[in-house]
């Protein structure tokens, strides 16, 4: 299932991997089984132990789980609704952007739908087993499943969106949707929410309507006015790429390997490469530009390059490591 309505680089290999149901949660299952066997320990966190960047402790809805207790908490209650997994880490700021932003949606939603939040350093083993190579990730199971996921620090209409689309398509699977939106009276999408921030609504429809342009102005508005929104500024980075994803050549990744020494066709290249999940190449393609040319082409290559940076949580491998290639490929 495929619920994204727009290419998205940050969604990695291991991600498609996830939803193409090959992620196996039987290992986190032994390990919940092995550690139900110990002798117990008081539930209490340990002094100093990390907190979530959420509201702090759990909700009927929203959850923290860990690798003991992910195949009662999470498997086993995505037989009956979704379960969205927020995996979070303390020193990760755009997860200090989106875990609130999850934690009120699943409030609202008031059993449509379960949010568990996992610091990924604490289970490592969660992590891995998704292939997570950046947080924030978000990782929506069902019937024992991974059914989708995204992976940054979204704009919550985006959000919205995302799981109104998931919801949808997983009503007539899992009785515990319909049996919570009988209990609310109506269902999930028409129940009363907060109100959105209309500056992000109007940029977010720009963009659904492909008005790059317009979207781009809206989403520029709300960065001049608050320069440290990370959503603004994400959402900025994404148009542009967006933008020219879409007007891409699609023999552009032919034209480059055949006329190296082309700056405008190893740009387009790249983003043909970063739109197709081939990220390390489309990295490595234009350090290589960067090596090849000197001066103003040089700057080019060097400054589409710190761009296509933006789109990914900085602390995401590929980014640190091609980050280091350029610093090399510079001096």
């Amino acid at each position: 299932m495929e619920t994204v309505t727009r290419p998205d680089p940050r969604k990695t290999a291991a991600l498609s991997a996830a939803l193409a149901g090959a992620v196996d949660l039987s290992a986190l299952k032994a390990r919940a089984d092995a550690a139900a066997r110990q002798p117990s320990r008081p539930a209490a966190a340990e002094p100093g132990a990390p907190t979530s960047p959420g509201d702090a402790g759990d909700s009927e809805w929203v959850i923290d789980v860990t690798e003991a207790d992910f195949q009662a908490k999470v498997v086993e209650r995505s037989l009956e609704i979704p379960v969205v997994i927020d995996l979070w880490a303390t020193w990760c700021e755009p997860c200090k952007q989106l875990s609130p932003v999850l934690e009120r949606l699943a409030k609202a939603a008031n059993g449509t739908w379960l949010l568990a939040k996992v610091d990924v350093d604490t289970n490592p083993r969660i992590a891995q087993l998704f292939g997570v190579q950046s947080v924030p990730t978000v990782v929506a199971i069902a019937g024992g499943q991974p059914v989708d996921a995204f992976a940054g620090a979204l704009p919550e209409p985006q959000i919205r969106e995302w799981l109104t689309t998931l919801i949808d398509a997983l009503r007539d699977r899992l009785p515990g949707i319909a049996a919570a939106e009988a209990n609310q009276g109506a269902p999930a999408a028409e129940a009363e929410e907060e109100p959105e921030d209309p500056r992000f609504v109007a940029a977010e429809e720009a963009f659904e309507r492909g008005d790059y342009t317009a979207a781009e102005a809206a989403y520029q508005e709300i960065l001049n006015a608050e320069p440290a929104n990370e959503l603004a500024k994400a959402a900025v980075a994404q148009v542009r790429f967006a933008a020219r994803a879409e007007a891409a050549d699609p023999t552009a990744i032919a034209k480059a390997n055949a006329t190296p020494d082309d700056l405008d066709a190893q740009l387009a290249a790249a983003d043909a490469e970063l739109a197709d999940q081939q990220v390390d190449q489309a990295f490595a393609r234009l350090i290589d530009s960067v090596r090849r040319t000197a001066g103003e082409d040089r700057d080019r290559a060097r400054k589409h390059l710190v761009d296509l940076f933006e789109l990914f949580d900085p602390t995401d491998e590929r980014v640190m490591k091609a980050r280091r290639n350029l610093a090399s490929a510079l001096f």
